[in-house]
């Protein structure tokens, strides 16, 4: 860290100062935060032993609950711990390594659903040359890019924060460390930044928004020469993609595309992205996918049938 930034750690509102409710919300996040991990990681065993998931769809089904998981974790684990103290600290270094972290994942789980559509697209569209096009090597090619990515999305918001001088003051209304806040602090004119954050996250949020809106339309609208099974199934796994994310894109895209600034609405929307929508994915992708409920179901008896011999 440079001599010019007198600032070591930074001081966490948090949501609210009453005892009381830091209590109830420190129950209700851990509990979020319990079946997101618990629902996510199921998934995840689920795809990698079950032999009836060997596909790419699930292949990538896997690793967003990977993702999920891990993005979840830079965050909420802290902020429920901090509602446990009066004050609520996070060191210089915490924080940057946070900011880092968080859009790490989220970037690439952003591109990681661009896959997905582009995986739909070509089963549903492609179906008799399916398997040729999506094969492993091209799945791990596009499992490297999303991962990629989000690096690079990562890196670019990190070296533009982690150079800023900030000589107090030290307090940020939120309950972790994001771009804005941090901007808002800096002992220097931000305004040059804060455009460019909006680019890396806000332009490139509402782009892929649409173009996968886009291409989920193409993909529905060609559903009419598809069987009726066809065309239900395709509808279920469609429906599960597109509300996963419009669960993720909006909030991002009302945060991030606007003039750098912090609101009030802006703790609700990061609970949203962050600590809701992880936990909703598992939800939502097993609640209307019948293949794998069946394969849960046939993977924990036999783990059960064994115990049991």
């Amino acid at each position: 860290m440079e001599q010019r930034n007198n600032v070591t750690e930074f001081v966490l509102l948090g949501f609210t100062q009453s005892i009381q409710g830091q209590k109830i919300l420190f129950v209700v996040f851990l509990l979020i935060y319990i079946v997101t991990i618990v629902g996510n990681l199921l998934i995840v065993l689920t795809v990698v032993f079950s032999p009836t998931l060997d596909t790419p769809m699930y292949f990538f089904l896997g690793y967003l609950s990977f993702m999920d998981a891990v993005y979840s974790t830079t965050v909420t684990p802290n902020m429920i711990l901090d509602l446990l103290y009066e004050k609520k600290y996070i060191s210089f270094q915490a924080c940057m390594t946070q900011l880092f972290t968080e859009h790490l994942f989220g970037g690439a789980e952003i591109l990681l659903l661009v896959v997905m559509a582009y995986d739909r697209y070509v089963a549903i569209c492609k179906p008799l040359h399916y398997l040729t096009i999506m094969n492993q090597r091209v799945c791990v090619l596009l499992l490297l890019l999303a991962w990629a990515g989000g690096f690079l999305h990562a890196i670019v918001n990190i070296l533009f924060v982690y150079n800023l001088p900030f000589c107090g003051p030290n307090i940020i209304d939120h309950f972790g460390c994001d771009m804005y806040p941090l901007l808002k602090l800096a002992c220097t004119d931000t305004h040059i930044i804060g455009l460019t954050v909006v680019a890396n996250d806000g332009v490139i949020c509402v782009v892929l928004f649409m173009l996968l809106l886009t291409s989920y339309g193409v993909i529905l609208h060609s559903l009419k020469n598809v069987c009726q099974e066809g065309r239900r199934k395709a509808l279920s796994t469609c429906g599960s993609h597109i509300t996963v994310v419009v669960l993720f894109f909006v909030p991002c895209i009302i945060m991030y595309v606007r003039h750098p600034s912090t609101l009030p609405i802006d703790k609700s929307l990061a609970v949203f992205y962050s600590i809701i929508t992880p936990m909703l994915n598992p939800l939502i992708y097993t609640l209307r996918n019948g293949e794998m409920q069946n394969a849960m179901k046939k993977l924990w008896n036999r783990n059960a049938i064994s115990y049991n011999k």
